[in-house]
């Protein structure tokens, strides 16, 4: 139960970030590589302020593929967002995410069943469905670009977590050395931000963002990769709902239709396989 509880918490707060980062947006006055760097320099500054008042040591983990990985990320996240609703953002982000660690588990030579193949197939259909054009309602292609490098981010960033052993130092660690690639960016594409733009963005950088990786590095050892790849495909309807209700988005048939292929996909990649055995004797 407290896994559940852990888990379902830091889903909420990957839903918040997509609202947070599409609501500073949503004016047109906050750009995205402002809104990207500042969420990057909170981070760092609170959870490295964390560490510090841990008793953990006054030096950074350096994990260059975490922070490459982590600042990948955030930008194209960032950017994604510019033209994507939040629900159809966070449906293309943790589709593609769970594709990335699908992939990165067979590379690592993991066991996969056969019902987390057909789960897997059955979900990346609904992201095809999702992302092919049809009538102009199709997401921009651009925006499912961004994201989709995004996802692979998160991916990566996800697969290097599970080996974690000080999740709080190792996230500062990867927020600390991504900061500058943020800032970096900012500096060749400056565009503004306004005070609501720059809270939101600290919000996102702090809490949501930093705390709630920090939470996600503590319960992946115990999730696994594929599990943890399944859960993450909850947060795009938790995000939807929340962008119908916040942001005044429509949530099209087409939408729904992808989101029940994908998490039909999640729930047969997660069933264990004592309840497949069950389920096909009782049939």
């Amino acid at each position: 139960m407290r896994l559940f509880l852990l888990t379902a918490l830091t889903m909420l707060a990957f839903a918040a970030n997509s609202i947070l980062n599409r609501m500073a947006l949503e004016d047109g006055t906050t750009g995205p590589a402002a809104f990207a760097a500042i969420r990057l320099v909170a981070g760092a500054f609170c959870l490295w302020a964390l560490v510090v008042l841990r008793g953990g040591g006054p030096r950074p983990i350096w994990q260059p593929w975490g922070a490459a990985s982590l600042a990948l990320y955030v930008l194209g996240f960032s950017f994604a967002y510019v033209t994507l609703p939040a629900g159809v953002g966070a449906l293309i982000l943790f589709g593609g995410v769970q594709i990335t660690m699908f992939a990165g588990a067979l590379i690592l030579r993991e066991v996969v069943p056969p019902r987390r193949w057909a789960g897997a197939a059955l979900a990346f259909g609904g992201l095809v469905w999702l992302l092919w054009p049809a009538g102009g309602v199709a997401p921009d292609p651009l925006g499912a670009i961004l994201m989709a490098a995004a996802a692979f981010g998160w991916g990566v960033y996800s697969l290097l977590g599970r080996g974690a052993t000080d999740p709080l130092r190792a996230t500062a660690g990867n927020f600390v050395f991504a900061a500058p690639l943020g800032l970096g960016l900012l500096a060749v594409l400056p565009d503004g931000v306004t005070l609501s733009g720059a809270g939101l963005a600290v919000i996102s950088g702090t809490v949501t963002s930093g705390c709630g990786y920090a939470l996600w590095y503590a319960v992946l050892p115990q999730l696994g990769s594929s599990r943890a790849a399944v859960a993450q495909l909850c947060v795009p309807v938790i995000a939807a709902l929340a962008g119908l209700m916040l942001l005044g988005e429509v949530i099209s048939l087409r939408f729904i239709m992808a989101s029940a292929l994908v998490l039909g996909g999640v729930l047969l990649a997660a069933l264990p396989p004592q309840r497949c055995r069950i389920s096909s004797s009782g049939s």
